[in-house]
């Protein structure tokens, strides 16, 4: 869930950034006050570029930690499954151990 809201604050972001240049180019104003309104805008991508990147990095350790935490929980239960498995095979191998004498018994006095 994390994730959906990281790439939803970077769309917001990305489309902010993208409306407000196509708002101010298509705005009906002078060639020169346009052109300080995109120098301004330009002097904040910086900034806006830094804000993504802290969301991104934040988005990222989120991600990270929610990959270890499945992970951990898989691998206990693989290595609970396994240890079931091991013990399912003891079980097994003990009972066709108490078998095979019977069986050896039965065909010898035939």
């Amino acid at each position: 869930m994390s994730n959906k809201a990281g790439a939803f604050f970077g769309g917001v972001v990305i489309g902010t950034a993208i409306g407000a240049v196509a708002g101010l180019l298509a705005a009906p104003r002078p060639g020169k006050e346009t052109r300080q309104l995109l120098k301004k805008s330009a002097d904040a991508l910086p900034e806006l570029a830094e804000d993504l990147s802290t969301s991104l990095q934040l988005q990222a350790d989120r991600l990270s930690e929610t990959a270890l935490r499945n992970w951990e929980g898989t691998l206990m239960r693989l290595r609970e499954a396994i240890a079931a498995g091991q013990a399912a095979s003891r079980d097994e191998l003990e009972e066709l151990r108490q078998e095979a004498p019977v069986a050896h018994n039965s065909t010898s006095q035939s």
